[in-house]
């Protein structure tokens, strides 16, 4: 998964994009239908945003979380609560788990970092029994990440020869793609939807500042640049976000476009 090359620390991507997944996790169990005792992996499951989040609003539930950084596995095993959640290195395109396993099988936030999501899909059918659901979000990188969008269209202002790495580009982050996705794979009942979170900063500092710590795109573009280039696209985006006012705090909104659909009997 291409994830592990993007985002490797554990501590830096809960400063960028962790504290985000965070919000999105309970809208998105919501939407994917988890409930009480329901056995459920989590693909992709990172620092175990979305994992955490079922075990505290099921308290019979049981997750098993799949994710190919040891840094992430091993900051999520710290926040486990109990044995009913763990978490384990893997890959989403070759799951080392028996079929028809769990009832649902979830992926927030990372379908479109990996490098087959048809074999990660496939996989997550098959260890889902018949008549579970399968589900994933991932954030709209075209329009409707604000955060992102601000920074890639002052990065691009600056550099429009780095347009091809504005993440706009980004495979099945436009509404209707996950949703294809989904139905070619035989899922029936597929439904998808758009989940808006707000992203509350309290400062200008507070957004750029994750950026430095080399997570994603965005934040593996900022290492790359040099020390003069960095305070050019900083100053931009301060005019962009805070402009003559005060620095304060402020409020950008993120859409995520979310699937599921149920695994044939």
């Amino acid at each position: 998964m291409q994830r592990a090359t993007a985002f490797a620390a554990s501590e830096p991507y809960e400063r960028f994009m962790g504290r985000w997944s965070r919000r999105l996790a309970p809208r998105f169990i919501s939407f994917a239908s988890v409930s009480d005792g329901d056995v459920v992996l989590d693909v992709g499951s990172g620092t175990g945003s979305l994992a955490l989040a079922i075990a505290e609003a099921f308290p019979t539930a049981r997750v098993t979380g799949i994710d190919p950084s040891s840094a992430y596995v091993g900051a999520a095993k710290e926040r486990a609560p109990d044995a009913r959640v763990r978490f384990a290195v893997g890959n989403a395109q070759a799951l080392e788990l028996p079929s028809e396993r769990f009832d649902k099988a979830l992926s927030m936030l990372v379908m479109n970092f990996i490098p087959d999501p048809g074999a990660a899909l496939r996989e997550m059918i098959r260890v889902v029994r018949p008549e579970g659901i399968v589900g994933a979000a991932v954030w709209d990188y075209g329009d409707g990440m604000e955060m992102l969008r601000v920074f890639w269209d002052e990065a691009v202002a600056l550099d429009p020869s780095i347009d091809a790495r504005d993440e706009r580009h980004m495979p099945l982050c436009r509404r209707g793609e996950l949703a294809l996705l989904w139905s070619a794979d035989g899922l029936d009942r597929v439904e998808e939807q758009e989940i808006v979170i707000e992203l509350p900063f309290a400062s200008f500092d507070d957004y750029w500042d994750p950026f430095l710590g080399g997570q994603g795109p965005a934040g593996v573009y900022v290492a790359s640049l040099s020390e003069a280039t960095r305070a050019a696209l900083a100053a931009r985006l301060r005019d962009r976000l805070i402009g003559a006012r005060p620095d304060g705090p402020f409020t950008l909104h993120a859409r995520a476009w979310a699937v599921k659909g149920i695994v044939p009997a």
